[in-house]
């Protein structure tokens, strides 16, 4: 699956990627907002083998690359839940920080949530913020999605505690034609 956008392409990850992967995430901005099992520091052998892992996934556009004028620049994924959740999907997304203010993030996330709702046969589309995360917040209401609550002390990264902010597309809030 490959997505040609005005600004970016999102696309599956290549070997190739390795070392623009390394450069971009291994940020700390972007290690704080994200789940733990995002290394920090990211190192060359952290993106060669998330590469791999992407490459022998059964379904390879789960995870998927931004880039951005022939160099990879960020990450966007879908990680499908299963059992009675199984056509509810958790979006999550990074930008390189050279690259931020741009509109890159909801280009990407608008896409992604169009794919996802209109390809892979999902009902919601989900993605949990950090309270302190403002600026993705604000990606996902650009993007059309709802805030839908506030889980209470919900996370701990770096040993604080906090809230998770939950936001959601769901099929019937889909513009025409997505």
């Amino acid at each position: 699956m490959i997505l040609e956008l005005p600004s970016l392409t999102i696309r599956p990850w290549a070997p190739a990627d390795a070392g623009a992967l390394a450069k971009h995430a291994n940020d700390r901005r972007i290690w704080e907002n994200v789940r733990d099992r995002f290394p920090h520091p990211y190192t060359r052998a952290d993106a060669e083998a998330w590469i791999a892992f992407c490459e022998e996934q059964d379904d390879p556009a789960r995870n998927l690359a931004i880039e951005v004028t022939g160099e990879v620049v960020g990450a966007i994924g879908l990680e499908r839940f299963d059992d009675v959740h199984r056509n509810t999907a958790e979006l999550g997304y990074w930008i390189g920080a050279p690259f931020r203010g741009r509109g890159l993030a909801t280009e990407a996330v608008v896409a992604m949530t169009r794919y996802g709702l209109a390809h892979l046969g999902l009902e919601r589309i989900q993605a949990g913020v950090f309270h302190w995360n403002d600026a993705s917040a604000r990606v996902l209401v650009k993007a059309g999605y709802t805030l839908e609550g506030r889980l209470r002390r919900h996370a701990v990264k770096e040993g604080r505690v906090g809230d998770v902010l939950l936001y959601a597309r769901v099929r019937e809030d889909a513009s025409p034609g997505e």
